[in-house]
């Protein structure tokens, strides 16, 4: 019988491993300060045209500005926790389902483990 596990994707932090997210936090942080500018825009733009009501117009516009403001200061807060982690700590990056094989006679046990991948710089370091 095969069963379905999810698996925790782990990365240990390199110097190469910090600079990689640190550029793309800043990426991330740079796209979501391009769009509150163009929601801005946009705004300002719909708001001379009078077409449609300025409070709800304005009103919609600021819920999206504000959701990718709260997302730049996560992005900062984690860029912050970044330089504070050591080299060598363990980050969770993502989690994948795994296809795993059971039969009769298998320990229970040590399929309700939780299971992890560890990456080093792009490469698996280890399974656990």
């Amino acid at each position: 019988m095969k069963l379905i596990q999810t698996v925790t994707i782990k990365q240990v932090l390199t110097e190469t491993t910090k600079k990689q997210l640190e550029t793309e936090y800043d990426t991330e942080r740079q796209q979501l300060l391009k769009e509150i500018d163009q929601l801005h825009f946009e705004m300002k733009k719909l708001e001379k045209t009078k077409k449609y009501q300025v409070g709800s117009l304005r009103n919609q516009f600021e819920k999206e500005i504000q959701k990718r403001a709260e997302k730049e200061k996560l992005l900062d807060f984690q860029i912050q926790q970044l330089h504070m982690l050591p080299l060598g700590s363990e980050i969770k990056s993502d989690e994948v389902q795994a296809l795993l094989e059971i039969k009769e006679g298998d320990r229970w046990d040590s399929f309700q483990e939780k299971k992890y991948i560890i990456i080093k710089d792009g490469i698996v370091d280890e399974i656990r």
